[in-house]
């Protein structure tokens, strides 16, 4: 199949359950490389009752097939309406559709079930419901296919980071943070298979956790009650010592490793050294500073062979004005620039949506989209599953 220049919209809602970005590219094919423009990034907050419903499914002990059943037809209604909205709002018409869907359950190693053993996920969202409404193909289900092959479904964004940030000169990170905190590591002059891309440990998950239990608020605006807070050292010593630390990539991270019951832990912690709340959330946005420094430290730096290095961020995280802070002051002994991904043109919101839209482009044209030197498969393999309208 001949490729051919696509209007693309990419949707995508995190570990984070915060809402939904939608991004709509235009990707075309130069004879050098593919070129990708950005025509429109929009956020939508998950309704209050729908978020509920997601956080209560993610990772969950029990629950039954009805509710599974049911929140799979709300969020393909979500992210249709999200979609839709987008495209009225920029007036904008669509070729094709990549939807990530929200992550229930990621199981990245094999584990013993039924007799079997197998690695396994699901992104839950009714691709149906987005093709039957908006009258255009969409891609869904990205990840099972890298997991066959034998990766770890993750990470996926990597394609994306390569075509838009690889340079010649100097070497980038580009770090995202979610509510699990990714980055890819791409040297100067890199080929796609020199890529290497991992989660480095909990991003907003475990501060937005602390936010809603201590605060009342679904995070912690620019790090404002973090700011106001000191960081527990005791604890946070403990906490780099978790066991998904000491992993080398690649490696995938989630809820099953950083969500509920590791926060109570935290915060339970937390509160046996101090009762101010706000040393709780300082905490938190320490580690995910300093987990994301030792990555770079342990991982990355020493790929890229003294040269420059640009350290992009995006994801929510980009917006928490003390964990920027906290991530500059760790990364300065290693001659880091630190900036975020707004300064190349993209917006800090909206690179993971573009990132599956960019992967429905390639699935479309029968192309690979995952990275094996990322995701640790076996081979290069075509990503999702197509639903006509």
């Amino acid at each position: 199949m001949k490729a051919r220049a696509m209007t693309v919209a990419g949707v995508m809602s995190g570990t984070s359950a915060d809402g939904i970005d939608v991004s709509v590219v235009r990707i075309s094919e130069s004879p050098a490389r593919l070129k990708l423009t950005l025509l429109a990034h929009e956020h939508f907050a998950y309704p209050v009752a729908l978020r509920r419903a997601v956080l209560a499914a993610m990772n969950a002990q029990s629950t039954s097939t009805a509710e599974l059943a049911r929140l799979n037809c709300r969020l393909g209604i979500a992210y249709t309406e999200a979609v839709k909205q987008t495209t009225e709002r920029h007036n904008l018409h669509l070729d094709l559709v990549g939807c990530h869907g929200q992550t229930l359950y990621h199981q990245a190693c094999a584990a013993q079930y039924a007799g079997r053993k197998f690695a396994c996920t699901w992104q839950a969202g009714e691709a149906q419901a987005i093709a039957a409404e908006l009258a255009v193909p969409v891609v869904s289900n990205f990840r099972p296919a890298d997991m066959l092959a034998g990766g770890q479904g993750a990470p996926l964004v990597p394609l994306l980071d390569y075509v838009l940030f690889a340079d010649a000169k100097r070497g980038r990170v580009l770090q995202n943070i979610g509510g699990i905190a990714n980055l890819t590591a791409l040297p100067s002059k890199s080929l796609p298979h020199a890529v290497l891309a991992f989660d480095t440990g909990p991003g907003n998950m475990v501060i937005d956790w602390l936010a809603q239990k201590l605060f009342n608020r679904p995070f912690d605006r620019n790090g404002a009650l973090a700011a106001r807070g000191a960081v527990i050292e005791s604890v946070l010593k403990e906490a780099l010592r978790h066991p998904y630390f000491k992993l080398r990539p690649p490696k995938t991270a989630g809820r099953e490793q950083f969500g509920r019951a590791y926060a109570a832990r935290f915060l339970e912690q937390c509160l046996a050294k101090s009762k101010n709340p706000n040393d709780a959330l300082a905490t938190a946005t320490a580690l995910t500073a300093e987990s994301i420094a030792r990555s770079f430290a342990r991982d990355v730096e020493p790929r890229m062979k003294g040269h420059a290095v640009d350290f992009i961020v995006s994801g929510g995280g980009a917006s928490n004005r003390t964990l920027m802070k906290m991530l500059a002051e760790r990364l300065e002994p290693h001659a880091c620039t630190l900036c975020s991904s707004d300064a190349f043109g993209l917006p800090v919101e909206a690179k993971e949506a573009a990132a599956f839209a960019l992967l429905a482009w390639c699935t479309w044209h029968r192309l690979p989209g995952n990275v094996p030197s990322a995701t640790g498969a076996k081979r290069a393999v075509i990503l999702g599953q197509v639903t006509f309208a």
